[in-house]
């Protein structure tokens, strides 16, 4: 089963590619896609939204797992991260069936990666190198974020239907 998880933001929206069994998780590839502060909020939402859909298709996953948002800060960043992972949400339900696409709590993802659900970004990840048995940490963040939720999703096969966005 090959899983993708999607970190959404406006600037950078970070992916992660893996492969399981059921048992082993194995990356597949990793990375970002990225917009600029001096384009305009439509152009990066398009950028955003064709990027993602690119990915899609080069990898065609069995299933596409997101990061559901979680801000308590600036609500103007909120609602531009709110649009960008509405964008990521479009490009991925055109892509694939409504039972192909999950949803995960940042909590949910730091209890499958790291067995505690409010380990910090650097433990996180970590796991996610342990996990995949890679010699270094992903870089940027984003990247070993959307790792994690793609990972979070291979350790939660069995209860996948929970999991599903309604």
């Amino acid at each position: 089963m090959t899983i993708l998880g999607l970190d959404p933001g406006l600037a950078i929206v970070g992916f992660g590619v893996v492969e399981t069994d059921g048992y082993d998780v194995v990356p597949v590839n990793y990375g970002i896609v990225e917009t600029t502060p001096d384009m305009t909020l439509p152009r990066r939402l398009s950028v955003i939204y064709e990027d993602v859909q690119t990915i899609i298709r080069e990898y065609r996953p069995d299933a596409i797992a997101l990061e559901e948002l979680f801000f308590y800060h600036n609500i103007t960043t909120g609602v531009d991260v709110a649009q960008a992972r509405g964008v990521a949400l479009i490009a991925a339900a055109n892509a694939v069936t409504d039972e192909q696409l999950f949803e995960y709590t940042p909590m949910q993802i730091k209890l499958a990666v790291c067995g505690y659900g409010n380990a910090d970004k650097a433990q996180v990840q970590e796991m996610v190198r342990t996990i995949l048995k890679l010699d270094r940490i992903p870089r940027p963040d984003d990247a070993a974020d959307a790792l994690a939720v793609a990972i979070c999703h291979a350790q939660s096969l069995q209860f996948a239907s929970q999991y599903t966005i309604r």
